[in-house]
């Protein structure tokens, strides 16, 4: 403290309030740091005092302020010297001209890169969640990712910035909170930080809505009166119940923070009164045991509202949150809302991954909360992998907001997800091989669908197949990041590969129709024509081809160097199996089946669409013949295809029954059903089957067509409702 008083007192223009606020500081540092970390804190002040001189805040204070109150909250948090000294320093590199190296020269690397981390935070703007600078965003993760400190500095810069926001023009006031409400705070919820969390979200509150939070903090005060004695002598009950059954701890009653109560207004579409008037108390006990002791004692002295009660001990919350918690009926009915935890588990609650802080500690599964953080950043880093900053995004926006649920492997271990989750989720959060290979789910002992949606308190048993893959249908109904992620990851990989294969085959079909082929043409001239289309390698040609980018026949004559005036189709015959996967597709406005006269044409992106040639939908393309490849089926194809069929019936009582019966008889599943009735006598049923080829459909149009009630039975009058759905 000798030190500390010499250096302000040499320091320029040192006012008593900087004065106060560093020995503040000080005093909290030197009751967990070492003396010789402590001078190293003065040292980064003296040279960050010396760097902002002369710069001043809107409000009018010395620059150097703001740093220290941002190095007071994680100080009064237990953070390591490093982070307390990147906090002093945070704004060096951006607002003076001091640079990375000389940091790193003064204080070491692991400053240095704190320091610079948050500096590029800082240069980052938000107008919203929905619209977020998504690179900015990511970044932001990233190095989070890199080391949780930067953004944890970041986080108490944002909350001192608040606190001091009533210096900046309106219009940056809603800029800055809406930022806050929707960004910051829901990351210090994700961390656990609950008292940041709170204090960010009331503060944001305050300067967005400055009405809407005028207006609720009167009526609050207001009621603050009355509930103050209502609180206390429901307080001294519990507090004696407890010493007669021998029980020390803590009785706290537990004040609303008005952002929940807005949120719960607006979401639940509630009067104040009703939210204003559920009384909040919080139980601090020594031990787990204890907690539960103390639950029955509060059940003894008010009755629990069923379906209320939460174990959050036995079941922690996905930032490591544990707690008991129970609604009661209070005096006179009022709802009593009680909270019972241990002392560690208070201090979790409010600190989350800050609760003792052991960055530096070698096993660092020793602090949940820490593990928990970091398990979370290391699925970041996994989904960053892959796709777009907005897919990026979308996929953690579904962790910042979570609204959880909680389910049991057949081992007994506790799984948490999203609301909604569905069972390829789960497989998936166990472990991605086992996600690739789920082809069947057991819930409590029953198969059940994939897409089914997970409840709480579900056993849940995946089983998997040596061989088996991932159904690109599954993303539609997928809700976690890493699913999502995992099984776009395939589809890209198995899209890449059959494009490769199907492109290879296209270019060879056309370079047959032209007399030559792939080895005719050569390595030396098919890498000359590469290095003039400008692409890296043959696959990558062969990927643009099959997935339509790029014209096979205009490619094959490119290869051989004859001109491409005359862009005709090819009359070479590209066979096809019904097993090429994603970049051979059948077209959904004439379900083509084996047997029908097809045709193929090149979409961009899409590699080959089949079409029926009596599709409706032939007339709109025949200004690009170029597109057009000719087609036919393999023989002995084996595999189900999607074909629709309309029939007209008599409109009575289980028609629709007996015809589905029929087409079951006839070995034959339905996919989609729907029915029309355009006259008061007769309705109109649209079925999409799965068949094997125009034999096995001519069969079911049989059968279907003798029945009684059946008036009349087609395939391709079905397809004038759905000409308009080419693709």
């Amino acid at each position: 403290m000798d030190y500390a008083a010499t250096l302000l007192a040499r320091l320029p223009g040192t006012s008593a309030r900087r004065s106060k606020d560093l020995r503040q500081l000080i005093e909290t540092l030197e009751a967990y740091v070492p003396a010789e970390q402590v001078e190293l804190v003065l040292k980064a002040y003296e040279f960050g005092a010396i760097a902002h001189q002369g710069q001043t805040r809107m409000s009018g204070e010395p620059y150097i302020s703001h740093p220290v109150a941002v190095a007071k909250m994680l100080a009064d948090m237990h953070f390591d010297s490093q982070t307390i000294i990147a906090a002093i320093l945070h704004d060096v590199i951006e607002d003076t001209d001091v640079p990375v190296s000389e940091l790193e020269e003064l204080f070491g690397k692991e400053v240095a890169t704190l320091v610079d981390g948050v500096s590029k935070l800082d240069q980052m703007e938000f107008t919203s969640r929905a619209e977020a600078q998504a690179e900015s965003f990511r970044k932001m993760m990233l190095a989070m990712i890199e080391d949780i400190r930067v953004i944890l500095v970041k986080l108490a810069d944002r909350l001192h910035n608040m606190e001091t926001l009533d210096a900046m023009p309106r219009e940056k006031q809603a800029r800055i909170a809406r930022e806050t409400l929707e960004i910051y705070a829901p990351i210090a919820n994700r961390l656990g930080i609950n008292h940041m969390k709170v204090a960010l979200e009331d503060l944001g509150f305050r300067y967005l809505y400055p009405f809407r939070y005028a207006v609720l903090d009167r009526a609050l005060k207001r009621s603050k009166g009355s509930q103050r004695q209502i609180v206390r002598k429901i307080s001294e009950r519990i507090m004696k119940a407890m010493v007669d059954e021998g029980i020390q701890g803590d009785v706290r009653g537990r004040e609303k923070h008005l952002y929940s109560i807005y949120k719960k207004m607006a979401g639940k579409k509630r009067l104040m009164s009703d939210v204003v008037d559920v009384y909040g108390f919080r139980i601090i006990v020594p031990d787990v045991n204890t907690c539960y002791r103390v639950l029955g004692i509060v059940h003894g002295l008010y009755k629990p509202m069923p379906g209320r009660f939460k174990d959050y001990i036995a079941i922690p919350r996905i930032n490591g949150y544990q707690s008991l918690h129970t609604t009661l009926f209070g005096p006179k009915g009022l709802p009593l809302e009680v909270q019972i935890r241990t002392t560690n588990m208070d201090r979790v609650a409010e600190s989350g991954v800050a609760a003792h802080w052991q960055y530096k500690a070698i096993d660092k599964s020793i602090a949940t909360p820490q593990r928990r953080a970091r398990d979370w950043l290391a699925r970041l880093n996994e989904i960053q992998q892959t796709g777009t900053s907005e897919e990026f995004l979308e996929s953690v926006k579904v962790d910042l907001f979570p609204d959880k649920i909680y389910v049991f492997t057949p081992r007994g271990d506790i799984m948490p997800l999203p609301k909604g989750a569905t069972i390829v989720d789960f497989a998936y959060a166990v472990h991605t091989d086992v996600g690739d290979r789920c082809v069947a789910a057991k819930v409590d002992r029953m198969l059940v669908p994939l897409r089914s949606t997970l409840l709480n308190s579900q056993t849940v048993e995946i089983i998997t197949a040596r061989g088996a893959k991932p159904n690109p249908n599954w993303v539609s109904f997928v809700t976690t990041a890493k699913a999502r992620t995992a099984i776009q990851k395939y589809m890209k990989n198995m899209r890449s590969s059959e494009s490769i294969d199907l492109g290879r085959r296209l270019l060879d079909r056309s370079l047959k129709d032209l007399g030559s082929s792939v080895r005719k043409v050569g390595k030396v001239r098919l890498h000359e024509a590469l290095e003039e289309l400008g692409i890296k390698d043959a696959d990558a040609l062969y990927e643009q081809l099959g997935l339509g980018e790029r014209l096979a026949p205009l490619t094959a004559r490119f290869l051989i160097g004859e001109k491409e005036d005359s862009p005709e189709p090819t009359s070479a015959n590209l066979v096809i199996a019904g097993t090429e996967g994603m970049v051979v597709s059948y077209a959904k406005c004439c379900y083509p089946i084996p047997g029908d006269d097809v045709m193929g044409y090149l979409s961009t992106g899409r590699g080959v669409v089949i079409h029926r040639n009596s599709c409706g939908n032939l007339a709109n393309f025949r200004k690009q013949p170029n597109k057009w490849i000719t087609v036919s089926w393999e023989e002995g194809i084996d595999r189900d295809f999607s074909s629709q069929i309309q029939v007209e019936t008599v409109d009575k009582t289980g028609v629709l029954a007996e015809v589905a019966a029929v087409i079951a008889d006839s070995e034959s599943n339905i996919e989609e059903v729907s029915v029309n009735n355009h006259h008061e006598d007769i309705s109109s049923m649209t079925f999409l089957l799965q068949v094997k080829n125009r034999v096995h459909l001519a069969r079911i149009l049989r059968n279907v067509r003798k029945m009684q009630n059946v008036i009349r039975v087609s395939r391709d009058n079905a397809m004038k409702n759905t000409a308009r759905r080419m693709k």
